[in-house]
């Protein structure tokens, strides 16, 4: 089967790394995206162990299309509907792209789902019914240089949700895109990782997870369960294998986050313990200046404030100072990761970048900086 997988914008090759790994082929990247191949083992792992995807769709059928009619047409038309969408079904319709006569993404959608229960309604003299919040099918249609391509959604939520985060700090990082910026570091659990300004834990408990290929979202009921050619035997097969992995926790070295906001700190400790790892985390509620570096070289990494969502950017000037100052004094010999989104910031750390990575973070431009602390 084709299918689209969704990617924070920046980390598409990483995404495409993973997916390889995990057994899709014929692998394409795009800008926010990218598109395999693979089986219906291969489908419903990746679901399990696909740290980096939002979400993934299916490709169903593709046709062309001019404007109103060509789209009712093509959807009635390139798909077997009355097979996999019986009336007792519900479903809904999301659209993204435009075409010049169809410009309009509401109304594209309710012309898709006219095509759609019009036939039914032709066949069966019944109809599905609409579901915003939990329907069975999800059918989404794509329309670029008059091309329409309909796939299906696999899942309800995000998978970037892993359940293990209900306390959020107030500019959250998507546990996907930490899990991404975690995989350019190229940290392989052989060295200690501090996050000197932890926030709600994300980074370590993705890290941790990451390295030790600790199976998410096994629990969770998929909307691929509804398709017509579900394996429930393949399925249960992955579901178990992901439920039985036996997690080597013991390989893990020395992990530490410091937060020095008492709320946020207490947040992180909830977070870290549902995702089953406080005894293998150490949060230090105290600011990263009475850190100390009794350890091998490893890497650090940083969210720190903007002044864009959090903090005034005058009054951080003096925090990135402080910042740049301390790693060069205590930490000589350690790698620095740090995401940026304000390159105005970054300068006062007066250390010298040796990588800079564009993302995009809650829809900031921003670029994760390797420095080499020396």
């Amino acid at each position: 089967m084709n299918v689209v997988a969704s990617a924070p914008e920046g980390l598409e090759k990483y995404l495409a790394e993973e997916i390889s790994d995990l057994g899709g082929f014929k692998i394409r990247i795009n800008k926010r995206f990218i598109n395999f191949e693979c089986d219906h083992p291969t489908l419903y792992r990746v679901h399990f162990y696909s740290r980096l995807a939002f979400r993934f769709y299916r490709e169903i059928a593709s046709f062309t299309c001019f404007d109103r009619q060509s789209l009712y047409e093509g959807v009635r038309d390139s798909f077997n509907w009355l097979d996999w969408l019986h009336y007792e079904k519900t479903f809904n319709v999301q659209v993204t792209g435009r075409t010049s006569s169809l410009s309009h993404t509401h109304f594209t959608a309710l012309e898709v789902k006219n095509s759609i229960t019009d036939l039914q309604q032709s066949v069966w003299n019944k109809r599905s019914n609409i579901s915003l919040d939990n329907p069975h099918f999800i059918i989404h249609l794509h329309l670029n240089n008059n091309k329409a391509i309909i796939s299906l959604q696999s899942s309800l939520e995000s998978l970037h949700k892993r359940g293990y985060r209900p306390a959020v700090g107030n500019a959250p990082l998507k546990e996907n895109l930490a899990s991404g910026l975690i995989k350019t570091t190229k940290w392989n659990g052989k060295s200690p990782l501090i996050d000197i300004m932890c926030g709600s834990g994300t980074f370590l408990i993705e890290a941790v997870n990451q390295f030790l290929e600790v199976p998410i979202n096994i629990d969770q009921v998929y909307l691929f369960e509804n398709w017509l050619d579900f394996r429930k035997d393949i399925y249960l097969n992955e579901k178990n294998k992901a439920k039985n992995k036996i997690i080597n926790y013991a390989k893990l070295p020395k992990i530490i986050g410091c937060e020095i906001n008492p709320k946020v700190f207490d947040q992180a400790k909830v977070n870290i313990s549902l995702a089953g790892l406080e005894n293998y985390i150490e949060l230090i509620n105290n600011d990263f200046l009475e850190l100390q570096s009794k350890f091998m070289p490893g890497i650090i990494i940083c969210n720190p404030p903007y002044g864009k969502k959090l903090g005034d950017e005058n009054e951080l000037i003096f925090l990135y100072e402080k910042m740049g100052i301390f790693l060069k004094n205590h930490f000589s010999g350690w790698e620095f990761w740090l995401l940026s989104g304000n390159p105005k910031l970054t300068k006062y750390l007066k250390m010298k970048a040796s990588l800079k990575i564009p993302v995009s973070n809650g829809g900031i431009d921003c670029r994760w900086i390797k420095y080499l602390i020396r």
